[in-house]
């Protein structure tokens, strides 16, 4: 099959190697110039089954920016309209029953991604900077007491975290800071850390050599399914043109379009009929070089109390948390990034080099597209040729392989290996 692609995130390149695998010729449209600029650039790196667990009592309530904690999800405006609405659902999907059961959803994804991603790794003999082992940090007895519920929920799911005290913890981890108060830690074991942009780039290498083309400075300005068969799509080229000539429209017939656009897919679909009830929610990082290996990290930590990841990545410590909602465009948010650095002080101080000469922090936001009930749209939608597969929120890089497998065993017409009931486009009446 003739096959396009929208956007070209980990999530796009992706699906474009599995697609370009099974034999379809494979199209990635992209509007920025390159891959992995968005949400994939600097996101927090992990991908260990169990991070995505509600360690936090407070993990799901709603709070202003200026909270102390910084746990929960991070109001910068007052909402409006069917905003509410959103909100509302958002806060239900984690709670009682329900947080169980998504909980227990996005692991499944999780653990089957890793897996992917791992055996894509081991094929091609990727390089790039990952780790194993992760400790979720607890710093009082209070939170070891909400760790026992995700705890027994990962046991249930058939993994086997490890309880640790507060010795033990700094043992893995001899360059916690001793000045920081740490009741105990949960460990979780195997591949842990991975760099999201490092492995789009070289996925996008391989996908090329299978035969995938890149067409970037693209946007998708319109998307026709046809009564027959195939989709048409109208693209514009931004790159400037000899002479200042204005850009021009074309278009192009597909069998099928996967849209994987993260917030940009809900305005390319409205006009269609399919109404994606996604919200931007902003998420954090700073990543800076390493000062002095023994003071960094060995690999990756979770800050239980305020969702902060911090993990070593190559020569770097990568720093990584919040979630702002309503603030769609604008630079870092100046409180979200001080959570960063005092957790990154609260843990491991004199890490990083953060002045000086060799003094280089890279401080980023981006935008996860995320739906009220917490899971990804993986499939097909109502409209023949139009496939799914977005709105992973914070979890993106994290499900991006195992996702991308599972659509193009659908596509396909075969059985993925993993379920992909929760995450089917039906549920919003897509």
């Amino acid at each position: 099959m003739k096959i396009a692609i929208v956007g070209a995130g980990v999530v796009g390149i992706a699906n474009a190697h599995e697609l370009s695998q099974d034999g379809h010729e494979v199209t990635v449209f992209e509007r920025r110039s390159t891959v992995a600029e968005e949400a994939s650039f600097a996101n927090g790196a992990l991908i260990a089954p169990g991070w995505t667990a509600p360690w936090a009592h407070d993990h799901q309530r709603l709070a202003w920016p200026w909270s102390a904690s910084g746990a929960g999800l991070q109001l910068s405006r007052l909402p409006h309209g069917g905003e509410w609405s959103w909100l509302w659902q958002w806060r239900r999907a984690g709670q009682g029953p329900r947080l169980s059961s998504n909980h227990a959803q996005i692991h499944q994804w999780v653990r089957y991604s890793q897996e992917r991603q791992q055996a894509i790794t081991d094929e091609y003999q990727f390089e790039h900077d990952r780790s194993h082992g992760m400790l979720v940090l607890l710093r009082s007895e209070q939170e070891a007491a909400v760790a026992e519920s995700p705890l027994q929920q990962l046991r249930d799911l058939g993994l086997t975290p490890k309880v640790l005290s507060a010795d033990e913890a700094r043992a893995l981890e001899p360059s916690l800071s001793t000045e920081t108060p740490l009741h105990g830690a949960v460990e979780l074991g195997g591949e842990a850390v991975a760099n999201c942009r490092e492995f789009a780039v070289l996925l996008r290498a391989q996908a090329q050599r299978l035969g995938c083309r890149f067409e970037f400075n693209t946007i998708v300005s319109r998307i026709e399914p046809q009564l027959n068969s195939g989709v048409n799509l109208t693209l514009t080229h931004t790159a400037s043109h000899p002479g200042g000539e204005a850009p021009t429209d074309m278009a192009q017939r597909f069998d099928a379009v996967v849209i994987c656009a993260g917030v940009a897919s809900a305005g390319m679909l409205s006009p269609l009929g399919l109404k994606l009830p996604l919200q931007s929610v902003v998420g954090h990082s700073l990543s800076a070089a390493v000062r002095e290996p023994m003071d960094a990290p060995q690999s990756a930590v979770l800050d239980a109390r305020h969702g902060i990841s911090i993990a070593r990545l190559g020569q770097r410590v990568r720093v990584a948390g919040g979630a702002e909602w309503g603030r769609e465009s604008g630079p870092p948010s100046k409180a979200g990034l001080q959570r960063l650095y005092r957790a990154l002080s609260d843990w491991f101080p004199g890490a990083v080099r953060l002045g000086g000469p060799a003094g280089s922090v890279q401080e980023w936001r981006g935008v996860q597209a995320t739906l009220p009930d917490g899971m990804p749209l993986i499939g097909a939608s109502r409209l023949p040729g139009i496939w799914l597969n977005l709105g992973h929120g914070q979890a993106g890089w994290s499900v991006a392989c195992g996702a991308a497998r599972a659509l193009a065993d659908r596509i396909e017409g075969r059985a993925p290996d993993v379920d992909m009931a929760a995450c089917a486009p039906q549920r919003y009446g897509l």
